[in-house]
This record gives structure tokens, C-alpha cells and sequence, in this order.
């Protein structure tokens, strides 16, 4: 058994994304309790502490808070005018200050009805607070000067002022900061951003984010290329410039076909709205409410995985829909779909470079950027199957980590007989939503014509009555075929996919299904004299097509 590289150490993960230090006297039933809300609703998880602080002087801190501290990403530090007579206050934002790097903005102050000023000099009602709690506390006196140089540092430090403002518009500016900071760290595909960077780049200068325009863009490909994962970095990326609410709803296919376009329309609504309580009963109601809702609004909207215009009608019927600025991001496998709708650009997601698909790839199987000397040909076979798609990498990769050269050479070979479910499951999604007629021109290109030349091709399938000229369209809308020149193009493992569904047709007697190209087939199909109609059908339409090229 070869040794595997320890994994690196991770980062902290941190409990929570924001810890809230304030003076429960000023700010507990107003402004933090709104605030707290308002990051509740966002997906933010604050700490708050709700004990009563209004303790005699010299008590001590409870450790647990400090605690909260360290497991918190950011600290929160919200002066008001009597925040220094809580030594637990000056305690808090001392330890933020020894556990945090203030230069890196892991502290944020937020002065409330106080000037900055008062607190780095100590002047004012916040500097008489501060005076009386240094003459009152009997702790160590080192704390005292401890306290002096934290208030100091955080008020340098950029902050927000609210002096007589209204709250809510004082809550809101912070929220968008809080956002940009919290919002990108959020996402499920931070830890494995393999190649991602030049696609969200990509998808995110198709958005032309500096118009005042509604727009609208899609996302394209074949299944597990990627789209979800890039749409997703895209959304934690800009979703911080949609003041007014955005919306990631992710497999709008499979919740539709579950649960129904009413579903989509509440979760979608309540997204946006920050409401639970919407009650929408009827598909047509909703979409209406939608348009009455948001058309004012500034939103940041992504469809995932879409595969009926229904489904677009009913959640993004127009772009007058959404206010000034709104963008709309659609992924799906159908490119017709996307030019039905009328998006302003398509994105077409392609597979992973050699060497991104090695960096995935290694990350999964060694936990580690390189494959150990003895796995590099086997790694290499397995990068060839994957053909750059990152979703049979990661099923790939996590299921050969930690074992054997044996292990592998087996599950490979495996492979070429029977590909892995999961990758087929995903891979047949697009096949299941094609109609019969296509469904045949799919499996006839896999399983006799990739690489022949279109129009060749197409003479034989018409001649079988499928159609071939919508029917091959349809397939290159669904990312399933490619024209390349002017031949006929598909993934490798969806050719494997096709030949796997006609395996399945009779999985021990090759003569019962509906197609056979190896060569070991024929002859045991010749051999028992087993020859399904459609074949011979088949055989005769290709006949028929080589003998008119011959007069």
C-alpha cells in the first residue's frame, strides 16, 4: 500500500462570521437588535451575547466569551456613549485586538452617537466613563492600560458614524460592508476553486455590471462541466452590488418537477423579500407578484439548471420585471432554451485544462497538488477519462483517495465495462429530457457515426424517417453533440453513457438490443443467428444509402 501526503492544516473554521461587542444599555433593544436581524436574515451568524452586562465593576468576563471571540471571522465593535463603563466591553475589544489583525479589517468599528475622536483621546462622557471604571475596578491595573491602547487602535481605524442619521439607512450601509466581507466566504466552493477564477472573470465582464440596465445572461454546457459551481462563485462574487436583494435558486428541474412552480415562486419572493410569510397558491398569481414586487428593485437573480420555458416564464417572465440594474444568470443544458428567452450573451462553460483537472483531480485523490511517483500513469489514465469535466474528477478522486495500485488498476479497467453510477445518473439527464426520434440519432451517432461528417451522416438517419437536421440541432442545443469542421463530435463519456443505456437494453444477450459496433458482438450475434428488426432496418438504410453513392 503506497503512503498518502498528510492533508495541509485547513484554515480556522470559524463558528461564527461576526461577533457583536456592545453596551446592552444603549444599543440592546434598538440598534443591535435590529442589526442582529437584519444579519440573521442575510445568512450572517453573529454572536450576541444576551446576558445582562450591567454587572458591578471589577466582575469578570465570562470566558466563553472570550471564546466567541476567537471563533468569531469578524468582530463587531459598536461604541456608544457608555460603553466604557462595561468592563467587559473594554475586555472584549482588547481581546479582539491581541486574537484579530486590526490591519487586515478583521475589526470593524461602528461609533454610535460618539465620536471617534472622544474615544482615542478619552474625552467627553465616553472619557468620564472610562475614568470611573479605571477608579472603581480592582482587577490587575495592567488591564487598564491594555483597554487604553485597544480603544485607541479600533477607533484609528476606519469605521462607520452614525451621529443623527436614521438607523435603518445606518444598518444598511453596514450590511453591504459586512456583505463584501462575509458574503464570498459563505460559499460551498471556496475550498476547491480549481480553474474558477478566469471563468467568474469571464461571466462576470459578460454582465457588464457598470450598465443601468436590466440583462440577462446564460450559462451553458454539458452536465457536470461546472455551471452550478461557476454561477455560484459569480453570485458570492457581485451579489454585495444588489442592494435590494438577490436570489441563488438552485435546481430549478428537479424542485420543479418535486414541488411545482408555486414553490420556486415563495422560495424565490422570499429570497429576495426577506419574508416567510408569503402566501402564493397559484402559479399566474405569482408570477404577477413578482413583477409587482420587484420591478422597482435592484436584484441580483440566478436560475439554476433550468430546462422549460415555463419555468423562465414563471419566475423571470421580462426583463422590465426588476428594477435599473438588475442582472439575471440562467444555467442550463439547453441553449435553445437561452435564445427562447432572449438573454443579452450566452457563456459557454467549458471543461478544465489538462493541468486544472490534475490540480482537482490530486486535491481529491492525495490531498496534495501532485500524484505520488508510483500513481502518475494511473493518474494520467484517469485524466484522460474525465476529459476535463470537474464532476467525474471529484467522484473519481474522492473514491480512489487512500487506496491501493492494485485498487486502482482494477477500478479503472471497471470503468471502460461499466462507468460509475453517479456520473452516469448525472450525465443521462440530458438523454431522459430529449423526445424518442432524438433520443435515436444520440445513440446511432455514439455508437456508429462520431467523427463522420455531418451530411453523410445525416443521409443515412433520414433515411431511417428520425429527421436528422432538427434532430442533430436539438443535440447540439443540449451540449450533447458537437460539429467540429464538419464532422460529428461528443464527449467520451457520453458516448460511454450512450453505450451503457443500450447495454442495459439486455445486459447478458448483445443479440436482443437495438444496436452492436464490437466486433466480439457481432460474432456472437452471427453465431446464434439473433438479429433484432431494427438492426437489419438499419443495415438496410445504410445499404440503401452506400449503393445510391455508388450509381
Amino acid at each position: 500500500m503506497a503512503s498518502f501526503p498528510r492533508p495541509e492544516n485547513e484554515q480556522c473554521r470559524y463558528k461564527y462570521d461576526v461577533f457583536l461587542s456592545f453596551r446592552g444599555e444603549d444599543t440592546r433593544k434598538n440598534f443591535v437588535d435590529h442589526l442582529h436581524d437584519a444579519l440573521r436574515r442575510k445568512g450572517i451568524v453573529a454572536f450576541k451575547d444576551d446576558d445582562d452586562r450591567d454587572l458591578p465593576r471589577g466582575k469578570c468576563i465570562k470566558p466563553e466569551i472570550l471564546g466567541a471571540i476567537e471563533m468569531s471571522r469578524y468582530v463587531l465593535v459598536i461604541f456608544s456613549e457608555n460603553y466604557a463603563s462595561s468592563t467587559w466591553c473594554l475586555e472584549e475589544v482588547a481581546k479582539a485586538v491581541e486574537c484579530k489583525d486590526i490591519k487586515k479589517g478583521l475589526v470593524i468599528p461602528i461609533f454610535y452617537k460618539v465620536s471617534p475622536s472622544d474615544i482615542r483621546k478619552l474625552r467627553g462622557n465616553f472619557g468620564r466613563d472610562f475614568a470611573e471604571t479605571e477608579k472603581t475596578y480592582t482587577g490587575d491595573k495592567g488591564d487598564i492600560k491594555r483597554w487604553k491602547d485597544a480603544l485607541r487602535q479600533v477607533a484609528d481605524l476606519a469605521g462607520r458614524e452614525l451621529k443623527d442619521g436614521y438607523e435603518t439607512q445606518f444598518i444598511e450601509q453596514i450590511m453591504r460592508e459586512l456583505e463584501n466581507k462575509v458574503g464570498p466566504q459563505l460559499s460551498y466552493v471556496v475550498g476547491d476553486l480549481v480553474g474558477m477564477h478566469s471563468r467568474v472573470a469571464n461571466v462576470v465582464e459578460y454582465l457588464c455590471l457598470d450598465e443601468s440596465d436590466v440583462r440577462s445572461t446564460g450559462m451553458w454546457g454539458m452536465g457536470g462541466i461546472g455551471k452550478t459551481t461557476v454561477a455560484r462563485a459569480v453570485f458570492d462574487k457581485i451579489q454585495g452590488q444588489f442592494d435590494d436583494g438577490s436570489c441563488f435558486l438552485a435546481n430549478v428541474r428537479e424542485i420543479s418537477k418535486k414541488n411545482g412552480l408555486v414553490y420556486l415562486q415563495n422560495q424565490f419572493l422570499g429570497d429576495i423579500l426577506q419574508q416567510d410569510n408569503l402566501r402564493i397558491w397559484d402559479d399566474q398569481r405569482g408570477a404577477n407578484m413578482i413583477k409587482e414586487r420587484l420591478r422597482h428593485k435592484k436584484v441580483l437573480i440566478i436560475l439554476d439548471d433550468v430546462d422549460e420555458k415555463e419555468q423562465l416564464e414563471k419566475l423571470a417572465g421580462h426583463l422590465d420585471w426588476f428594477g435599473h440594474g438588475s442582472r439575471i444568470i440562467i444555467t442550463t443544458r439547453d441553449e435553445h432554451l437561452l435564445l427562447q428567452y432572449g438573454v443579452n450573451s450566452i457563456y459557454r462553460v467549458e471543461g478544465l485544462s489538462f493541468d486544472e483537472a490534475r490540480q482537482l483531480f490530486c486535491s481529491k485523490a492525495f490531498r496534495s497538488d501532485h500524484s505520488p511517483v508510483e500513481f502518475e500513469e494511473l493518474t494520467k489514465q484517469v485524466l484522460e477519462y474525465a476529459g476535463g469535466l470537474p464532476l467525474v474528477l471529484d467522484v473519481l478522486g474522492s473514491f480512489l483517495t487512500c487506496r491501493s495500485v492494485k485498487q486502482w488498476k482494477s477500478a479503472l479497467t471497471r470503468l471502460k465495462e461499466c462507468p460509475e453510477e453517479k456520473i452516469f445518473d448525472r450525465l443521462k439527464i440530458s438523454y431522459d429530457g430529449l423526445q424518442q426520434k432524438e433520443k435515436e440519432i444520440f445513440l446511432d451517432i455514439a455508437c456508429y457515426f462520431k467523427g463522420k461528417e455531418k451530411r453523410y451522416v445525416t443521409e443515412i438517419l433520414d433515411n431511417c424517417g428520425l429527421f436528422a437536421d432538427i434532430g442533430i440541432e436539438v443535440l447540439v442545443n443540449r451540449a450533447l453533440i458537437q460539429i467540429v469542421g464538419n464532422g460529428l463530435w461528443m464527449h467520451d463519456l457520453l458516448q460511454e453513457m450512450a453505450w451503457e443505456i443500450v447495454r442495459q437494453e439486455s445486459p447478458e444477450e448483445p443479440g436482443k438490443r437495438s444496436r452492436v459496433w464490437l466486433f466480439k458482438d457481432v460474432c456472437h450475434i452471427l453465431s446464434k443467428n439473433s438479429v433484432s428488426i431494427y438492426k437489419i432496418n438499419f443495415l438496410a438504410c445504410l445499404f440503401d444509402i452506400r449503393k445510391k453513392k455508388t450509381c
